[in-house]
Parts: C-alpha cells; structure tokens; sequence
C-alpha cells in the first residue's frame, strides 16, 4: 500500500470520527498550547529586559561608577562587611571620571537606592509614590529625558542651590492636566516648596509600571532633605555601544589612581553595566526552560498514552476491516504502515492545532497584559515536531498488533 493511500484511509477514518478524533488529541492540543504560549512569554521577557528594563535602570550606551555593584540577590556577611569598607562616591570622583572621559556625551551624578517617594501637593491636588531623584544636569541626558514643557535642570540650578523641580509626565498630568500648565506653578515636596521647571515626554510603561511618575531636584537640594546616600552613583553615557568596554577601563584607571590604589590591590569601587541584571534573567530563563519541558513531557506522555489507548480500541472495532483487508491482499507492512499513519496524522493535528491556540493565547497576553509575547519560529518547530513524534512512538504498538491480527480469526469476529 503506497503512503498516499494510507494517507487518504487515515483521513477518512478521523473525519468519519471527528469528535472521538479531537478528545483523543486533547492532550497534545493542550501540551503543545502551553509549551508555545509560555516560550512565547519567556522570549518575549527576554528580549524586553535586554532591549527596554536595562536601559530604563542605567541608560542606552551607558554605564555606571557605583560603590557597591548591582547585583540580584542576598549578599553573605563577609560581602556586605567588605563592601562597607568603601568611600562613599563623591562629586570629585565624578569630576576625575568626566576629566579621564571627555568624548562622553554625559557624566552625571545621582542620588542611589533606597530612592525615596513623597506625596507631591498642589493646592488641593496631590500625587503620591512619587519618586524623587536627586541629580546633576547631565543625570537628564543620560536617561534620554525628552523636555516636553519648560526647560531641564541646569548648572545653575546646582551651583546656587535653587528650589526647582522637573516632573514626570504622570506628574504633571494628575495636578496640572497638562505639561504647559504645570511650568511655573509650586509644588510642596517633603515640607518644601519648589517650582516647577520642566516636564519630561513619556517613557511609557515597562512591565504596567510608569516610568513617568518622578520628579527630579538638584541634588544639593535633595541631599538638604534627605542626606547623602551611601550608595551615590556616577552614570556615564557614551555616544555609541562600542565605546562603552574602553571607556570602562579609562574610568577605573582613572578612579583607581585617584583612590591611590596600589597595583593589584582590590577596587573600592565597582565600574558596572546591567549584567547583573541580565545574568539574574539569563539564570531564570534557564530555569524556566528546564521546567517547562518536563511539564509539556508531562503532558505529551499522557496525550500519547489516551492515543495509544484509542488506537487500541479502534483496532478492536475494526477486527473485521482488517481481516477483509487481508484476506484481499493487504500484507502486514499495509495494516501496520495504515494505523501508524492515522496515528501520526492524528498527533500531527494536535500539534497544529496546539500551536495555533497557544499563538492565539500568546497574542491574547500579549495584547491584555503587561507581559510581552514573541511566538518564535524554533518553538513552533518543536510543538510540530513533539506532535509527529508523539505518534510515531506510541502508534508503532497498536500499529504491530493491528498487522499481527490473524486474518481468519478477523473475518469471524462481530
């Protein structure tokens, strides 16, 4: 028997039974929807916090001087004890980083983490959760902030100590309606009065959370309030991505004769991008990549063995069609190249069908949540391929028996 009228035969036989057909596939429709909506998420994540959440906490083509690393995670005793050790970053230090650093498009120095919230009052309007930075000029730069009304912060603003304020567009839009109402209007912030010097464009959301709900203050201003953090951060921005690894090394070299460090002795400072950040996500996805596979073996296992089942039960109903098949010539190799073929066929379809309900669950979430989602081409691939494969291994069995059925004891069953 030629594969193709098999192929027409196990057609046939599944159309003839569509409903049997479909919960027969469950299992796979199900297993094949879960792997390729969560892998969907999973890259969607991945390709988000490489593109977007990276760029967000340090900047684009950016790097940061910092105290104390970043890391994702708990630090034993003997780490945190050492890295109290450190000097605190000062506005010298950025000075010697900007001197070693002068094809930088920005130096700027921030106030770190714990970064404080406030609720932010105007007349009888307030904002609460407001973050509030303390920075110098260039912290805007850096951050890609766009001005959408007024103007930035300045030197000025810096050297004389003056009581201003540029906001986030949530800000500004939740007391003033408007970014151009919101210039020149005061503002009271932890028990002080500012003004109101410029709104910033929107950064959009990452993840349903705001990037616009802030506001910024000279950072003698804000040390005047809330004292000097302990974790003070040097941000630099270079003009392209390449310059980013040497301009690292020049920084250090440059800090570390500033500190007077001795050759090999340790950095009291840390020179860090975001890969902390991506080796914590790089960790999890891995994580997650080996989960989720045991899950959808799980659940292919299960689909495979309601099919093997199924197949088994229609083999015994179709004792007879068998028996007359061979008795009209068909070989073993033509009953068992049949059944394997419905089988392959039948798991083939679960796989297409899985794939496109979890296309359709991934865009659904893609579309309705915060999470992203990017169904790629190498997990359509393996829905497809575990759905053939899931055939063939557990359809070779009733396949076998099928082609063993003597041919006499066929015709005499009912």
């Amino acid at each position: 028997m030629p594969y193709s009228e098999a192929l027409r035969l196990a057609l046939q036989t599944i159309w003839s039974s569509k409903l049997r057909a479909f919960f027969t596939l469950l299992g796979i429709i199900v297993s094949v929807a879960f792997l390729v909506t969560v892998v969907a998420v999973i890259q969607g994540m991945n390709a988000y916090v490489k593109e977007n959440l990276t760029g967000a906490i340090i900047g684009t083509n950016a790097f940061q001087v910092r105290r104390t690393p970043i890391t994702v995670g708990l630090l034993d005793d003997a780490q945190i004890k050492e890295l109290a050790k450190r000097p605190l970053i000062s506005k010298d230090d950025a000075e010697v980083v900007r001197r070693a650093l002068p094809d930088a498009q920005g130096v700027a120095l921030q106030s770190g983490w714990p970064t404080p919230s406030a609720l932010v009052i105007s007349g009888n309007q307030s904002v609460g959760g407001v973050l509030i930075f303390g920075v110098t000029p260039d912290y805007q730069l850096v951050q890609d902030y766009k001005i959408a009304a007024g103007e930035p912060l300045n030197d000025m603003d810096i050297r004389r100590r003056r009581l201003v304020v540029a906001v986030g567009m949530d800000v500004a839009n939740k007391l003033f309606q408007s970014p151009e109402a919101a210039i020149g209007q005061t503002v009271r912030v932890a028990g002080r009065q500012y003004v109101v010097k410029g709104v910033f464009a929107s950064k959009g959301q990452t993840l349903g959370q705001s990037f616009d709900g802030f506001a910024l203050l000279p950072l003698p201003v804000f040390e005047q309030v809330w004292g000097r953090r302990r974790t003070t951060v040097i941000s630099v921005k270079m003009r392209q991505a390449e310059e980013i690894p040497g301009a690292m090394n020049r920084a250090e070299e440059a800090m570390r004769l500033a500190h007077q460090l001795r050759p090999g002795a340790p950095n009291d400072f840390t020179v860090d991008k975001a890969d902390a950040l991506l080796a914590f996500w790089t960790a999890l996805t891995a994580l997650l990549f080996t989960v989720v596979p045991a899950v959808v073996c799980i659940g292919i296992v299960v689909g495979g063995i309601v099919i093997m089942n199924i197949m088994l039960m229609s083999i015994s109903e179709r004792t007879r069609e068998i028996g007359l098949r061979k008795a009209l010539g068909a070989n073993r190799q033509d009953i068992r190249r049949q059944f394997l073929v419905e089988t392959v066929l039948l798991s083939l379809l679960g796989g297409v069908i899985g794939v496109l309900a979890g296309w359709t669950f991934a865009t659904l979430v893609s579309a309705y949540s915060p999470l992203p989602a990017r169904v790629t081409g190498w997990s359509v691939g393996v829905a497809l391929l575990l759905g053939a494969s899931t055939g063939i291994i557990f359809g070779v069995y009733p396949a076998t028996r099928a082609a063993k059925l003597d041919p006499i004891t066929a015709l005499r069953s009912e």
